[in-house]
């Protein structure tokens, strides 16, 4: 008579050795370092749009007389700005990804149940990331990210403030007629350059209420087979 289960048959989960205890501890620390410093160039990109969106508000406001035309002009620039921090934020998410993921499988367990092992087979995934690195999240995602977290409050100063200007310089608007005409640039009529302008912000309200959905749906997901980013 057998009296094997089907426990038994599966092989007990391999234990570090305090050497690769003292490697994967060294490998942490060097994750978070790299993580820290591309954080901090995505600091940088932010204070440059912070920066040139200030400039911009400095001459707009200037004077009654001031044109709007340079908070226009700087939304290029924001948009260049958000276009490297994406790719930074793709690198940056790399090495937050591999540290969160010791963290969540070799730390927690440890600190929670005294095990060095939670028997999920985690390390594999993180080796496969070694021997084959890969962005863990699309541009669009990184991209994305980084307007719900930032961008979408500086693209949101920049309209208002060019809104506010319209409004009041060089004389308070006296009909929807008046303010229209004062969007005017060149010959692109006001009425283009206010469509492109709610484009402008609805294309980036809707990135960063789609990234919240996909970011929960990649969470509901995340296991030791999951995606790590």
């Amino acid at each position: 008579m057998t009296t094997d289960s089907a426990s038994d048959d599966q092989p007990e989960p391999r234990r570090f050795t305090p050497a690769e205890l003292g490697a994967l501890a060294h490998l942490y620390r060097g994750e978070i370092y790299r993580s820290t410093v591309w954080r901090t160039r995505l600091d940088t990109t932010t204070n440059w749009s912070v920066v040139t969106l200030g400039v911009a508000l400095s001459i707009t406001f200037a004077s009654r007389d001031s044109s709007p035309l340079p908070l226009v002009l700087v939304g290029i620039l924001i948009l260049l700005f958000l276009a490297l921090e994406a790719r930074r934020y793709r690198y940056f998410n790399v090495w937050r990804a591999r540290a969160r993921w010791m963290e969540k499988h070799l730390y927690v367990p440890m600190l929670r149940d005294g095990v060095l092992d939670d028997g999920t087979n985690w390390q594999l995934t993180l080796a496969d990331d070694y021997r084959a690195p890969r962005y863990h999240v699309s541009y669009l995602v990184a991209m994305s990210r980084r307007i719900r977290r930032n961008y979408l409050w500086i693209l949101l100063i920049q309209s208002i403030a060019y809104v506010g200007k319209l409004l009041v310089h060089p004389s308070p608007v006296t009909s929807p007629a008046h303010f229209i005409e004062r969007a005017r640039i060149g010959p692109i009529p006001g009425v283009v350059v206010l469509a492109m302008g709610l484009l402008y912000i609805g294309v980036f309200l809707g990135l960063a209420i789609w990234v919240r959905r996909e970011d929960a749906r990649r969470a509901s997901m995340r296991g030791s087979q999951g995606p790590m980013g």
